[in-house]
């Protein structure tokens, strides 16, 4: 089964994208020590948006990404950003190697 990428935009209420970033981070690295199936999580700052962050995940397969998703790091990051987060949108993609 081919690695599964996954390109995120992650809108930030107005004003809050320094604080969201550390939580962020925190994430990614969490994810990277404790899930087995994330293989890389790069987190991306526009430099002409101010109230947007992107994600760039690699994981070995869907399964993965699924267990990453209903993980109890996601669920932390939702309740430690809260309304700070206003929308997540993403493009699953095929990893090409």
């Amino acid at each position: 089964m081919p690695k599964l990428a996954i390109v995120a935009k992650i809108e930030i209420a107005p004003g809050s994208v320094d604080k969201v970033l550390p939580l962020l981070t925190a994430h990614r690295d969490r994810c990277l020590k404790d899930e087995p199936g994330t293989l890389a999580f790069e987190v991306l700052k526009p430099r002409e948006d101010d109230t947007a962050l992107l994600v760039y995940e690699v994981y070995q397969d869907h399964a993965a990404f699924d267990a990453h998703w209903k993980g109890a790091s996601v669920a932390r990051a939702r309740e430690e950003a809260g309304e700070m987060i206003v929308k997540i949108t993403g493009t699953r993609c095929t990893l090409v190697e």
